[in-house]
């Protein structure tokens, strides 16, 4: 019970933490952002230019080439955008997080600087990119006719449900990719595999009934489809409280896990570094 207690008492200590250093996060955030593209001609225009023209490349498969006629009544460019737009913020986010350490391991041995917030530099520098997609999905239904509603405005929750869940994910494979280096390459491959076994690109109507519960067990499909509810089908995230219930039980498992298993290892990273 006092270990439980203790634990308790160290985790609170340092999300409060980290919610003093948020100025300092925003400002490497923004440098981070600055340095990934100094010197390319096209300078930040080139964050956008890859999920743009996989965006493009989409749409042309299956809209122009194969056709697929629309979905739930929408065209299928803007379901997709629904749901791939935030998925491209996940992947991003959780990659670059991944090697946060290892590429910021000269601010490790500084026993001043709060390495627990390196992660979250990451994933604020791929929020930025994400909130410029974010009016992308606004105008791109703007110019089919369809005017912003009320259910918009759950985007906020269900991008801060999505900040919640990379950041507890970050910490875990942040922390074991110093001592095992192949945590990377997994990560890379789980992204990978997990955009084509994700309901993003097709429709989740396609899989027997009997595995869709199963499926939805999946965070991430809770958030895109939680964007296209926003968008399309115009439903609150209140109105399936089992799934709500089981996303943040899912996520607060992480998150907990995460920020424990950091602060486990944080005392061992500068001697493996």
């Amino acid at each position: 019970m006092n270990r439980i207690k203790a634990q308790s008492l160290l985790f609170l200590r340092f999300v409060v933490t980290l919610f003093k250093s948020r100025s300092l996060v925003f400002n490497l955030a923004r440098r981070d952002i600055q340095a990934r593209y100094l010197g390319s001609y096209l300078n930040f225009f080139w964050a956008f230019v890859q999920p743009s023209v996989t965006i493009l490349l989409l749409w042309f498969v299956f809209d122009v080439g194969f056709r697929v006629p629309p979905v739930d009544n929408y065209p299928f460019i803007l379901w997709l955008i629904a749901g791939i737009i935030p998925w491209f913020f996940f992947a991003e986010s959780l990659g670059n997080a991944t090697n946060s350490i290892l590429e910021y391991s000269y601010l490790v041995k500084k026993v001043v600087f709060k390495v627990s917030v390196i992660p979250i530099i990451k994933i604020l520098s791929a929020l930025f990119i994400h909130l410029f997609f974010i009016v992308v999905i606004f105008l791109a239904f703007l110019a089919y006719g369809y005017k912003p509603s009320l259910y918009n405005l759950q985007i906020v929750y269900y991008l801060f449900a999505m900040i919640v869940l990379v950041v507890g994910l970050s910490w875990i494979t942040s922390a074991l990719v110093i001592f095992v280096k192949d945590v990377g390459q997994v990560v890379a491959m789980f992204v990978q595999f997990g955009f084509w076994f994700t309901p993003i690109i097709w429709n989740i109507k396609m899989v027997p009934e009997k595995y869709q519960t199963l499926m939805k067990l999946n965070p991430v499909y809770y958030i895109t489809e939680g964007y296209r509810n926003s968008f399309i089908s115009g439903i609150w995230f209140w109105e399936y409280p089992r799934w709500t219930l089981e996303f943040w039980m899912v996520t607060g498992f992480f998150f907990i896990l995460g920020a424990i298993l950091f602060l486990k290892l944080r005392p061992h990273f500068a001697d493996v570094l």
